[in-house]
């Protein structure tokens, strides 16, 4: 079977419609730099046993998260995943599911739906939440335009402490736009002053709790601040599950939460996919972006769902629209939902207070590497360390990776042009942590420091 079936006739007759010489001609924009001279150096073709081969070879080069002591964090955490997650989700009834066009036929969906939004707008401490979105970055980048929507202002002050993912993906969508973003330096200590820069002019603030670096925080002054000036409060959450321990967002005075949900149902997977939360005040409900799934009664009383409020490009005018995210990511908020009702509210809190168990016992063990301190004065399951000023965290990293150690993110894969955060190492400690493997990182750690 040919996967190009096109003739070099068809391929001229369709060039001779659009008035092109060639194929070459359609990639006339794209400068001689960006180009490549010649075919990529990899066999013309092969089997697909050979190739089936030859990708398990690669595939073994790799040191998988569940054969290794395993300390990476910085937006994507591994967490135990109960084995019923998955088979629920096999069920034909979810797994072949798809967009409720027709909405009101899909009660089983919708209701998956009502309940996930329930969950979320209660651990968030928020009114309301929609029916997901993408991922925590992209959800991030709709926050704040929405923040511009309602205040109709242009300026959105992104900490330094916002997941740098997040922050690149907010300044994207903002480009083209009349709206700008003002993001500020990487805060590895958490000492950022927010609270100087808000003024008439600032549509939102962009905060992430716990951030980057893993610090905790008290967002009421500035959520106070923030509402005498006219001015929305962001919150991220990039680790849902410190949402059991920490006082939410939504109590500290946010008037928009989103979050990557990545850690509840849901593996790592090479780095998605994620899935986006998104909640808000109910006086911020209109211009909230994506699906509502609501709850109501059929004429004979029957408790059922409708989807309430659509307000994607797909459904409205697109000049009308809140977004022209089109999709909601409705798998894996299933797989979220699943995990959090297993754990239910007592579990949540107890599955948290583990995670913060083991970051404390790590940072415990760390006290006795030389040179090695701990940044952030407080924290949930994640902490950046100092290194030492001469050490290279990269280099470090590198060599218990060699020594089957996965020993964290070092900073400066995010900042390469930041040569103050080279000696900084971000470490992420969760309920999967053994003592032996925090032995193991200490060990190796006091040996390449």
């Amino acid at each position: 079977m040919r996967y190009l079936p096109l003739t070099e006739s068809d391929r001229r007759a369709m060039l001779d419609v659009i008035g092109a010489k060639s194929v070459d001609d359609l990639f006339r924009d794209v400068p001689p730099s960006a180009r490549l001279d010649g075919p990529l150096p990899l066999p013309l073709h092969q089997g697909e046993m050979e190739v089936e081969r030859a990708f398990t070879r690669m595939a073994g080069k790799n040191l998988s998260a569940g054969c290794a002591p395993f300390f990476i964090g910085a937006g994507i955490y591994r967490h135990h995943i109960p084995a019923a997650v998955d088979q629920l989700l096999l069920r034909g009834e979810f797994l072949t599911a798809y967009t409720p066009y027709q909405p009101e036929v899909s009660q089983g969906t919708l209701q998956m739906l009502f309940e996930f939004q329930s969950q979320v707008a209660t651990i968030t401490g928020m009114d309301v939440a929609n029916a997901s979105m993408y991922d925590g970055a992209t959800a991030c980048a709709e926050a704040a335009i929405m923040a511009c929507r309602i205040t109709k202002r242009a300026r959105v002050i992104v900490s330094g402490g916002l997941h740098p993912h997040y922050a690149e993906t907010v300044e994207t969508s903002l480009r083209y736009t009349e709206m700008e973003a003002d993001i500020l330096p990487p805060d590895p200590l958490g000492m950022e002053d927010m609270i100087g820069r808000v003024d008439s002019k600032t549509a939102c603030v962009v905060v992430q709790n716990p951030g980057f670096f893993g610090t905790v925080r008290d967002l009421r002054p500035l959520a106070a601040l923030c509402r005498e000036a006219g001015a929305l409060l962001v919150v991220m959450v990039a680790e849902p599950t410190s949402l059991g321990l920490i006082e939410s967002p939504g109590a500290m005075g946010a008037d928009i939460v989103v979050a990557e949900g990545q850690s509840l149902g849901m593996g790592m997977n090479f780095g998605g996919p994620g899935l986006g939360l998104f909640a808000t005040r109910d006086k911020y409900l209109r211009q909230m972006p994506g699906r509502l799934a609501g709850q109501t009664v059929d004429v004979d009383g029957r408790r059922g769902w409708v989807l309430t409020l659509s307000t994607r490009e797909q459904h409205i005018r697109r000049e009308k629209a809140t977004s022209n995210i089109c999709t909601n990511s409705g798998l894996c908020a299933l797989a979220f939902s699943i995990h959090l009702t297993m754990l239910g509210g007592t579990g949540f809190g107890r599955l948290a207070e583990l995670n913060h168990l083991a970051a404390t016992r790590l940072e415990q063990r760390l006290k006795a590497v030389k040179g090695v301190r701990v940044l952030p004065q407080s924290y949930y399951n994640e902490f950046a360390v100092h290194l030492g000023d001469d050490v290279d965290a990269a280099q470090v990293v590198d060599a218990l990776a060699d020594k089957g150690i996965l020993a964290g993110v070092p900073a400066s894969r995010f900042y390469p042009t930041w040569p103050e955060l080279k000696p900084v190492l971000i470490l992420a400690a969760t309920e999967t942590n053994t003592e032996d493997d925090m032995d193991k990182l200490v060990a190796a750690l006091k040996e390449a420091v």
